[in-house]
């Protein structure tokens, strides 16, 4: 048993953490007003809960690494809906062992191949890594396996013609293409009923077709009645403000295809989400460069930014990734508004992921899954 600085999603508090048949557990007491724990050893570091990547495609990854990772839960954005349903139910309650012989597994690609990176930032190359590949091509073990929650939109919704429906990557069943409001209707019925946190809409005009503003706001509407968000892939001069206005409550990616003017930035701040995906665009891009300065204004106008990698858009690492934290800090996210972006878990849920990190404002990327070894040290 150790007292121990925890975060709890939005600031730090102390508590006991200890290990109980098998678990680590954190409960919510003050050691220091509470006589009981009165010169308890303190744990060295701080507890946060596993972190969030709000934008993944589990389809297109080695999916049983994220066990090892930092990572307590995903969102998966865009994925034939039988198939993450499936694996949602069975990666929460996982024990996977990740096989390696010396800690890690080098990263291959997949076998479909991939795709000309040149084509545009988001019909580049898929591959399926095979280690939790960090900058340099290193890989970074992590001692324990535990559960992943996975939340997912199921299939993109997409006009016919529409992105992704003639992308090589896109697995089997992973879209719907959707000709008017009645096909709207069953579509989002479909993913209710496969239970869909939230409905992804495809309104990329740089690759095809978007929806007409009132076919948009069908589904917009048909979400709505069963209780799901709409999740918009806007890409392509004026769509993130048109998703917005039609009544997306997320943007899939940050903006990045043109600079959002401030009354733009300060209007979508009070209404609208943002997963970051900083780190599929080259650095010094173009697009990069838009699309940091577009978080860090709309961060500064109180707009909510969420930890969300693209994962399966090229080789990126199954966990965290150090060049997503490093473009929020970018942008101007750091300490407890970059804890705040990757939403860990509440460590005092027994059902969470408890991880340790060395200081209140270290690097998330430093974080490593509790063990009980930690409260012998």
């Amino acid at each position: 048993m150790r007292a121990a600085t925890f975060f709890d999603g939005e600031g730090w508090r102390d508590g006991i953490i200890d290990h109980v048949d098998g678990r680590m557990l954190l409960r919510e007491e003050s050691p220091s007003s509470d006589l009981r724990f009165s010169g308890l050893p303190r744990l060295d570091g701080v507890i946060v809960g596993g972190f969030t990547d709000h934008h993944v495609h589990l389809q297109l990854v080695d999916h049983t690494l994220l066990h090892a990772s930092a990572l307590g839960g995903v969102v998966d954005l865009g994925a034939n809906p039988a198939v993450v349903a499936a694996l949602s139910a069975k990666m929460r309650g996982a024990e996977n062992t990740c096989e390696n012989s010396d800690g890690a597994r080098n990263a291959s690609a997949d076998p479909r191949g991939a795709k000309n990176a040149s084509e545009s930032t988001f019909s580049g190359a898929f591959l399926t890594p095979h280690g939790t590949t960090a900058p340099h091509g290193t890989t970074t073990p992590h001692p324990t396996t535990h559960p992943i929650a996975v939340e997912f939109a199921g299939a993109f919704l997409t006009p016919v013609g529409g992105y992704p429906s003639d992308r090589d990557w896109a697995p089997e069943g992973s879209f719907r293409e959707i000709a008017d409001a009645a096909a709207a209707e069953h579509a989002v019925a479909e993913m209710a009923d496969a239970g869909a946190s939230c409905i992804k809409v495809a309104s990329n005009a740089d690759a095809g077709p978007v929806f007409t503003d009132d076919l948009f706001r069908a589904i917009v509407d048909t979400a709505s009645a069963r209780g799901l968000p709409v999740v918009a892939h806007a890409q392509g001069s004026g769509e993130a403000q048109r998703a917005a206005r039609l009544g997306a409550t997320r943007l899939a990616h940050a903006p990045f295809t043109e600079r959002l003017d401030d009354d733009e930035i300060v209007a979508q701040a009070a209404s609208v989400a943002w997963a970051s995906t900083l780190a599929i665009h080259d650095a010094d891009s173009a697009e990069r460069v838009t699309a940091v300065d577009n978080v860090r204004r709309f961060h500064a106008s109180g707009g909510t930014v969420l930890y969300g990698t693209d994962m399966g858009n090229g080789p990126t690492p199954v966990g965290l990734n150090p060049n997503e934290l490093a473009g929020l800090r970018d942008a101007g996210i750091t300490g407890t508004a970059l804890l705040r972006a990757l939403a860990p878990q509440d460590p005092r849920d027994a059902a969470s992921t408890l991880l340790r990190l060395p200081g209140t404002d270290a690097d998330p990327a430093l974080a490593r899954t509790l063990t009980s070894a930690d409260l012998k040290a």
